[in-house]
């Protein structure tokens, strides 16, 4: 018999079970949170929908008894070709939550990237597997710099500066709850609380210690409202490749450059030394209407032509779609929501299941394939679904 403790388990067989649990184990403004998009959410939508267009083409007989699914990025090995992606705030899902989850990754053998507003400290993330470290152009220039040093001098491995960041999001939902942080509910949130108690009592001693570990000051009150009103203001629209060039000669270690979607720009990247790029529309939590990341990985490839790798988050729902990505020639991908979901529902755990979940679809499909290793997937297996437009009336 199964202990209670562990009955999540058995409900989650999936991705989309697993966030169905989270959605029943979070109160709906932290669900929310986390699940939105912004606006209308096409872009949100489009993320996962863009995945159906594309087929898979078997080779069965090619023989694949047994599945590489190891993929070597900047000199590291890592086990399976999903990464977490950076996402704020994990510690409001979970007691903490960026070092529960990085030990989920360190634990499948994976990479690791802390969010810019996360709620530890980027110095106490404890190491293990690989560690990479997103960060913005700020407006003051001397915050993105030490904040550079500082993952130097803890010894991450990797820098991944976020580009689609410059304005903040219209997300609506966000709006409609009056989500603020620290959560601060309503009596209707208060009275649908019931169902939701395992969250807020392991959370209750938290809330009052959240904060944005990062932007903390020395000798400072981590006052939370204050933190978030000056890493708004610290936003810079104004940003250019100048800022690009200047932190490349900052950060000797590798460069990402994360949120890219146009091909020129990628072309341009590398130009400026970029070390590898994540072709995100941000989750669609920043501008509806953006191309899905999908859509937008073939055309970033071809500008490349193969000289720095190419990674790709946003929608990956199944193991399914990660072999799409990868055999369009994406060298690995990210996950963000997933790894949430998993966190609210079990911690440390429920992430180490999300990532086995990934890993355990992608083997299976690879073997259905008959592909071998990762290397063995690619465009030749692919085929685009032709969309028929409906005919209308003149």
């Amino acid at each position: 018999m199964t202990p209670r403790s562990e009955r999540w388990r058995e409900a989650a067989i999936s991705i989309a079970a697993m966030r169905d649990l989270a959605r029943r184990t979070l109160p709906r403004p932290v669900f929310d949170f986390a699940d939105g998009g912004a606006e209308d959410e096409r872009t949100l939508r489009r993320n996962e929908a863009a995945f159906d267009s594309i087929e898979l083409l078997p080779r069965p007989l090619d023989g694949a008894a047994t599945r590489d699914l190891s993929v070597e990025l900047f000199g590291r090995r890592l086990s399976l070709p999903v990464l977490i992606g950076p996402t704020g705030l994990a510690g409001l899902f979970w007691p903490g939550g960026e070092a529960a989850a990085a030990r989920a990754a360190a634990a499948a053998g994976t990479a690791y990237c802390l969010s810019h507003g996360s709620v530890c400290r980027l110095e106490d993330l404890p190491a293990g597997g690989p560690r990479w470290m997103q960060l913005f152009i700020y407006r003051e220039r001397g915050f993105t710099e030490a904040l550079a040093q500082r993952a130097a001098e803890a010894g991450y491995d990797a820098l991944v500066l976020t580009t689609d960041n410059q304005l903040l999001g219209n997300r609506e939902r966000d709006r409609r709850n009056g989500f603020r942080i620290p959560p601060r509910f309503r009596a209707v949130d208060l009275a649908l609380m019931a169902t939701k108690l395992a969250w807020l009592a392991r959370m209750r001693p938290e809330l009052p210690r959240i904060t944005f570990g990062n932007y903390v000051r020395p000798g400072e009150s981590a006052d939370l409202a204050a933190l978030a009103g000056r890493m708004a203001s610290l936003l810079d629209p104004g940003m250019s490749w100048a800022d690009v060039a200047w932190l490349r000669r900052l950060w000797h270690g590798p460069l990402l450059l994360k949120g890219v979607l146009h091909p020129e720009e990628a072309h341009i990247a590398v130009d400026h030394g970029i070390d590898g790029l994540i072709v995100s529309n941000h989750g669609g939590r920043q501008l509806d209407g953006a191309a899905a990341a999908i859509d937008a990985l073939p055309a970033v490839l071809a500008a490349v032509e193969g000289r720095v790798p190419v990674l790709v988050d946003g929608g990956l729902r199944r193991g399914v779609d990660v072999v799409k990505a990868l055999a369009l020639g994406a060298r690995a991908c990210l996950i963000g929501r997933p790894q949430l979901w998993g966190l609210s529902v079990a911690g440390e755990p429920g992430v180490r299941h999300v990532l086995e979940l990934y890993r355990s679809e992608i083997d299976r499909a690879m073997g259905l394939m008959g592909a071998a290793s990762l290397t063995r997937l690619g465009p030749d297996l692919l085929r685009r679904r032709e969309v028929l437009t409906p005919l209308t009336q003149s």
